[in-house]
């Protein structure tokens, strides 16, 4: 991160995470489950020195083999998939309860109610084997670690592990499992929080980005990337400065030309302030940071909890599908972080990785 020129030390962009992911650019796209990193995303931004990920984790598997060989067409440079390390089992505790809220939902919405019980699958395991066949570059995971046996496969045919971490503690856990880069994620994040083990009504880690990384930085020996509410070339130099190698971002993808995301939840992602989102568990039983919206007031009016994820999530499914056929913002999950006021709509992900590295480069006089 740092190259001595004289007497005086100076921050570099070419970090030694470049160097292990063979990318141009300390720059990670988010894995956005759920339709935004689309191929054309994903390739853009490894095409512009950065790492595209593909938010895998709730596509099926031949929609992964399909997707990573469009990616392939698209791009030699490396590129990542995102899966969720954590367990898919459904479970039904809470389930009447939070069906009583849905159903006034669907009713607005012209939706049937729904009283059957739902059924989760599972595709963890073959989501696994298509990445290892189609010779991923890098596995990115959220909510966990690569079990022991699948991380020593992929270790041995040379393809890279990311772990997103929220606490030094699973940093620690990560390293000692074997992760090659840590994705250490802040508070200020948009979308699900990785944090490990999420206990009965509560959010799980919540500490802040610049709080979390040299936290993160000092305790192990890991290159770390920074996550959370970083926006702009300001944000990557400071990640930089605290000590990390690089910066994963999201949200400031979510608005690009190549995004896959609802023209309804780009414009509200463009409308909202620092003071739009919250964390909650009411769509996928899982906390996550988004835009407050009707869907959200409706359980906190009725004062009842979600299921636990991943039934929650499954119970959902039809109200923000039909949510987003009709337009409407106020019963779709708008995942975002904290930093939408620095959002750049309708460019490019080159454009963006452009203007990011332009920038941090004025600001670290890097000839």
């Amino acid at each position: 991160m740092y190259r001595q020129r004289g007497r005086k030390k100076e921050m570099r962009l070419n970090t030694k995470l470049c160097e292990i992911l063979g990318i141009d650019y300390p720059i990670i796209q988010a894995g956005m489950a759920g339709g935004p990193t689309t191929v054309e995303l994903v390739a853009s931004v490894s095409n512009a020195g950065g790492l595209g990920t593909l938010g895998a984790a709730y596509m099926k598997p031949e929609e992964i083999r399909a997707a990573i060989r469009r990616i392939k067409e698209q791009t030699s440079k490396p590129f990542a998939v995102n899966l969720f390390c954590t367990d898919w089992q459904d479970q039904y505790a809470g389930v009447e309860e939070s069906q009583k809220v849905l159903n006034a939902m669907r009713v607005k919405l012209d939706l049937k109610e729904l009283e059957k019980r739902v059924i989760t699958n599972n595709f963890f395991e073959d989501q696994f084997d298509v990445l290892v066949t189609e010779k991923v570059p890098v596995i990115s995971t959220a909510f966990g670690i690569l079990p022991r046996e699948k991380m020593a496969a992929v270790k041995n045919i040379g393809m890279l592990v990311t772990t997103m971490v929220t606490t030094v503690r699973e940093a620690l856990l990560a390293e000692k499992e074997g992760a090659d880069i840590l994705i250490a994620q802040g508070s200020d994040a948009g979308g699900h929080r990785g944090t490990f083990e999420i206990e009965q009504n509560t959010n799980g880690a919540v500490i802040g980005t610049f709080s979390l990384v040299p936290q993160v930085v000092d305790a192990v020996s890991l290159p770390v990337v920074a996550a959370g509410g970083i926006m702009d070339s300001r944000g990557l130099v400071a990640a930089l400065a605290l000590g990390a190698q690089g910066i994963q971002m999201g949200t400031a993808f979510l608005t690009t030309l190549e995004s896959g995301a609802h023209p309804v939840y780009k414009q509200a992602l463009i409308n909202s302030t620092e003071e739009s989102t919250e964390i909650t568990k009411v769509f996928s039983g899982r906390p996550a940071r988004g835009i407050k919206n009707a869907f959200i007031q409706d359980y906190q009016n009725a004062n009842i909890a979600p299921a636990d994820f991943p039934t929650q999530n499954t119970l959902t499914n039809d109200i923000r599908r039909e949510a987003a056929i009709q337009n409407n913002s106020q019963y779709m999950s708008l995942w975002a972080g904290q930093g939408t006021r620095l959002l750049q709509n309708g460019i490019s992900a080159e454009q963006l990785i452009r203007d990011l590295v332009a920038g941090a480069e004025r600001m670290l006089e890097v000839k």
